[in-house]
């Protein structure tokens, strides 16, 4: 069959496909973006061509230097898939065949499409994974700045969106920088897990020709191949399992938004934008709105969306590879690109915000979220916590029924509930003297506070490497 189409494959059939199918078959143009992770694939394929002796010195040469040529041009601009090509292995074999004849057509020889498609996403993950650490590390900067700047700034700590206990704001700033760190330490733990090279499993037996895979996987950045050529090119879970850091990074990203969205609220005043980083509306002229966090809370519905579409097509599927597995990509790719817009945005946003400190301590003490002070101190006068928590309970209702705050009580309203109650529970429900007695490992005291960020700045500091000090292909 000739119908004037390059393929990598027809022979056996009697016509050409109809044009449906070529539609369908065709890959989204997003998926040619792996082309310099193919052609990465593709030089360490040559050398083991070469190994394998159906590549002479001169033609791995000649290989290799229209390969770099191919990827500048392709990076440069100049030099894209036509509306023929079927997918990107089909684009840059049409080139190298067009430019080099038989030497670059000799390149398919003992490997596959099957083999190829998991080797591109996986190189192309990999070093995502990198560029989306350092993304994520530039916003924990930017928390650890605000968070340095307000280690003795008391706030409301909340629970059920309550008022609870006094807190610094530093402490609430670092919850969120915690659990994004998390998300970095989750991206090095996958990675761990994927740098294992799909190269020499061919269609799913095994290559005849490539034998010795070990080495085009250190070529590549690989730890070793993978142990089983049918897995090698079948298995989705290291996408599955990205698709699964991303949605979580996306839900921690929704929550800070969250809180981001209820501080800048008329109601909260806690924090006012920098007007770089809000919007206007249309019609009310003094509106200044949060966009960001709202877009990025609104985004995290769409990456839990892309995993979940991911599970859905890999559930059932039977061994070794099917074309539904082309939907890994769509996946990957929109998540990757939606946080790439997300993460500098908040970053920004979070690194000019100003916040109110003068409000943050005037609200702290309201809603009687000092009274914990008061039945910690009754516990350690040897009053058992449950006594010790009526009577408490009793002290702010009668503050309720006078309409005052638990720092404002009289000696002669603290005698008449319980004449354990003397002047030394003022002296414990002021707001310095709470935060500084929360001083166990973990908790809001200043002291611990500043200890907490000098070790996440060295912790940062270790993933920042990480993330630097990649030996596989970059793009």
């Amino acid at each position: 069959m000739n119908d004037g189409t390059e393929r990598l494959w027809g022979g056996r059939f009697k016509s050409a496909p109809a044009a449906e199918l070529t539609a369908l078959s065709r890959s989204e143009a997003s998926f040619f973006r792996l082309a310099p992770y193919d052609l990465a694939g593709s030089r360490a394929h040559a050398r083991e061509l070469s190994r394998a002796g159906i590549l002479n010195a001169g033609e791995v040469q000649q290989l290799l230097a229209e390969m770099e040529r191919v990827q500048a041009e392709f990076l440069g601009g100049t030099l894209a898939p036509s509306m023929h090509d079927e997918d990107v292995h089909t684009f840059l074999e049409r080139v190298l065949t067009q430019r080099l004849g038989a030497v670059g057509a000799k390149l398919r020889a003992g490997r596959s499409r099957n083999d190829q498609a998991a080797n591109d996403l996986r190189l192309f993950l990999r070093d995502k994974a990198r560029k989306l650490a350092l993304d994520v590390i530039a916003l924990q900067d930017a928390l650890v700045a605000q968070a340095e700047t307000h280690v003795r700034s008391i706030s409301t700590g909340f629970t059920h969106l309550q008022p609870a206990q006094p807190v610094v704001f530093a402490h609430q700033l670092l919850a969120h920088a915690q659990s994004i760190y998390r998300d970095v330490d989750r991206l090095k733990d996958w990675d761990r897990r994927s740098a294992r090279s799909p190269l020499g499993a061919a269609a799913l037996a095994g290559s005849a020709i490539c034998v010795n895979p070990a080495l085009s996987a250190a070529e590549l950045g690989y730890d070793a191949p993978c142990e089983n050529s049918i897995d090698a090119v079948a298995s989705r879970d290291h996408v599955a399992e990205f698709l699964f850091i991303t949605s979580m990074l996306a839900v921690n990203l929704s929550r800070l938004s969250e809180e981001v969205i209820l501080w800048t609220s008329r109601q909260f005043r806690w924090v006012e934008l920098d007007d770089g980083y809000a919007t206007g509306s249309s019609i009310m002229p003094q509106k200044k709105n949060p966009d960001i966090a709202e877009l990025t809370r609104g985004k995290a519905g769409r990456l839990i969306g892309n995993l979940s579409g991911l599970l859905a097509t890999l559930k059932s599927l039977p061994l070794a590879y099917n074309r539904d597995l082309a939907e890994d990509k769509t996946a990957a790719f929109d998540s990757i690109d939606t946080l790439g817009l997300v993460l500098p945005a908040m970053a920004g946003m979070i690194r000019t915000m100003r916040v109110n400190v003068d409000e943050l301590r005037r609200q702290a003490p309201l809603g009687f979220t000092l009274a914990t002070e008061v039945a910690d101190w009754l516990a350690l006068k040897g009053i058992p916590f449950s006594e010790a928590h009526e009577i408490t309970g009793a002290l702010v209702r009668a503050c309720e029924e006078q309409q005052i705050e638990l720092g404002e009580v009289s000696l002669a309203t603290l005698a008449q509930i319980d004449p354990r109650l003397d002047a030394g529970v003022l002296e414990r429900v002021q707001l310095e003297t709470a935060v500084a007695a929360r001083s166990g490992f973990g908790g809001t005291a200043p002291l611990r506070v500043e200890e907490q960020i000098a070790r996440l700045k060295t912790a940062l500091g270790t993933q920042r490497a990480w993330a630097r000090e990649y030996g596989g292909p970059t793009c």
